[in-house]
């Protein structure tokens, strides 16, 4: 079992930065492929970013490449989410997850644990 807490949400005018982190509880989080996700108010959840166990792979969608990065400290069981040139249409409920399986994937369904999210909103 994994639990996952978001943390570093909040409110940012656009053009700026946030970092958001993923903790998460378990011996075995080297283990895991760790992604984001992302819902906004009346749209279905999206994928974001995804990287794999080692790190060594990763993955982002179209939207957010050149902006976001995602990266993870196996030593913290902490994974992030740093997102600079923030936009108004960034403005979303951020959501970690895990994957058992150590390999990168863009569907939620692929992923078995969830946090609970953090508010990420941008203002223009």
């Amino acid at each position: 079992q994994v639990q996952l807490v978001e943390s570093g949400g909040g409110l940012v005018q656009a053009g700026g930065s946030l970092r958001l982190s993923c903790a998460a509880s378990g011996r075995t989080f080297n283990m895991y492929a760790m992604g984001w996700f992302r819902q906004a108010p009346g749209k279905e959840r999206e994928f974001v970013a995804a990287i794999s166990w080692s790190g060594g792979s990763t993955y982002l969608v179209d939207s957010v490449k050149g902006r976001f990065t995602i990266s993870r400290d196996n030593a913290k069981n902490t994974v992030y989410l740093q997102m600079n040139s923030l936009k108004p249409e960034d403005t979303a409920v951020y959501y970690c997850a895990a994957r058992r399986s150590g390999t990168v994937r863009i569907e939620d369904i692929n992923y078995e644990y969830w946090g609970q999210g953090t508010q990420v909103t941008v203002s223009s």
